[in-house]
């Protein structure tokens, strides 16, 4: 939902993410993607899956299946590995019962070892989105999971202060 041509100005951005997408969605457009031999890719994905019960160690193995597609279609791509955001699960709609923030921690544990055995950039967005009890911030979100305007601008500005951008 972010709106990424208005939060990075004067960069050629492409937003591929769609509002409840899976990895599966992910790998069946990432050759429209790499076609474009793209300088970066920021990849973010996984939540969804872990919504409709997907198990992490799933999860992870198709992140490594994209990983792996973009360094072979695409090896000059610089790809970045986003931890999945936390959740506020105290926020959560009962459709969302199978997002726990333990569950995403682990996710984000297997995400970092992938990417440092694949060279890739880990962005830890936690530091810039967990509060104190490993909860996402209730002024970071409208129902616990999706982000506010403010989120994005704040995901914007931790990019930049990472140089990532």
């Amino acid at each position: 939902a972010g709106e990424w041509q208005e939060l990075v100005p004067k960069k050629n951005v492409k937003n591929r993410g769609i509002s409840g997408d899976v990895i599966w969605g992910v790998l069946a457009r990432l050759d429209e993607v790499l076609s474009a031999k793209p300088a970066k890719i920021f990849l973010l994905i996984g939540i969804n899956d872990m919504k409709r019960g997907v198990p992490i160690d799933t999860i992870a193995k198709n992140y490594q299946r994209i990983v792996e597609r973009i360094r072979r279609t695409s090896p000059r791509t610089k790809l970045y590995i986003q931890t999945v955001l936390p959740v506020n699960e105290g926020m959560l709609a009962p459709s969302y019962k199978n997002l726990k923030n333990a569950l995403i921690d682990s996710l984000n544990t297997q995400l970092e070892a992938l990417a440092k055995s694949t060279a890739c950039t880990y962005v830890n967005l936690h530091a810039a989105f967990q509060k104190e009890g490993g909860q996402l911030p209730k002024e970071f979100t409208t129902d616990g999971i999706h982000l506010s305007p403010t989120a994005y601008i704040r995901w914007v500005q931790y990019l930049k202060k990472q140089n990532y951008l």
